[in-house]
């Protein structure tokens, strides 16, 4: 009894594509958001325009204000272009960051974060890492810009080295101040109450900081205020770098009623304030985000 074999068919083997790691997901992900909102940005300038030109006049004004104050006021060979470009830095990277949610808002009121939270997101922290980038790259515009109008000025620049760390001081700022507004932006019920808590907090924090007057030009109460302020320490940092080429972490920035204040140790406060922040959200992110 003869038996046949059959022989069994060759299947071609075609290429298969393979799945990207869930890092280049969450970065292609992540950068599609951010484009959505360069995209918004770009649909509407005048919000850019906006916000280059309020932190310039703000410049322009307060240093014409102050340009005939007393000699001493500030120090021995600071003017007031000097003086004055940390605070407007400081104070524009966090008006920048404090609005940070409206856009998450105006999402979330008009259904369509819905649609981000149903989508087969890799994750839903996309839309956090996505505001934080934009917002990032909208400070470090202004901030370019208000640094250039302060050289004009007269106000001069920082070395390189002191550049880089303005940046990142920047950036740190960015960073808390825009997971406070995202926070907000979750807490609140509309954007009415986000507005209104933004424009409450905005003023107050400014003129209760080294933005505009040295802290031993200020009142006892308001020095302690100052000194707790967490703009202060995002200014003088900056502010020591203008005044001074060369620099050392334990150089003195500020001297505040309780003590001197070295340029690291005011970072370190400052890192420390925005983990706090980031700690405060972090469970109502992902409470309305899951």
């Amino acid at each position: 009894m003869s038996s046949t074999i059959t022989p069994t068919p060759v299947v071609p083997s075609w290429p298969t594509e393979t799945t990207p790691p869930a890092g280049a997901e969450l970065i292609q992900e992540t950068w599609a958001l951010t484009r959505r909102l360069l995209l918004q940005l770009q649909r509407r300038p005048a919000t850019l325009v906006a916000g280059i030109i309020q932190p310039l006049m703000w410049l322009i004004l307060f240093g014409a204000l102050f340009e005939n104050a007393p000699s001493g006021f500030l120090g021995a060979g600071v003017n007031y272009a000097q003086f004055l470009s940390a605070g407007i830095i400081v104070f524009t990277a966090f008006s920048g960051a404090l609005n940070a949610g409206l856009p998450v808002m105006f999402d979330r009121e008009f259904g369509f974060l819905n649609r981000f939270l149903v989508a087969p997101l890799v994750s839903r922290f996309s839309i956090v890492l996505a505001s934080t980038i934009f917002i990032t790259l909208l400070s470090l515009v202004q901030t370019v810009a208000v640094m250039g109008t302060s050289y004009l000025l007269g106000g001069g620049l920082p070395g390189v080295a002191g550049l880089a760390l303005v940046a990142g001081i920047v950036m740190l700022l960015v960073l808390g101040m825009t997971a406070l507004s995202l926070g907000l932006t979750f807490a609140l019920p509309g954007h009415v109450e986000l507005l209104a808590v933004i424009f409450v907090v905005n003023l107050p924090l400014l003129f209760a900081s080294t933005a505009l007057a040295p802290l031993d030009f200020m009142p006892g109460w308001l020095q302690r205020v100052a000194s707790l302020n967490p703009l202060s320490y995002a200014i003088e940092p900056i502010r020591y770098l203008y005044l001074h080429p060369s620099w050392q972490w334990s150089d003195v920035v500020m001297r505040t009623p309780w003590g001197d204040l070295s340029l690291g140790l005011a970072l370190l406060i400052l890192a420390g304030f925005d983990g706090l922040i980031i700690l405060s959200v972090r469970k109502l992110l992902q409470r309305k985000l899951s």
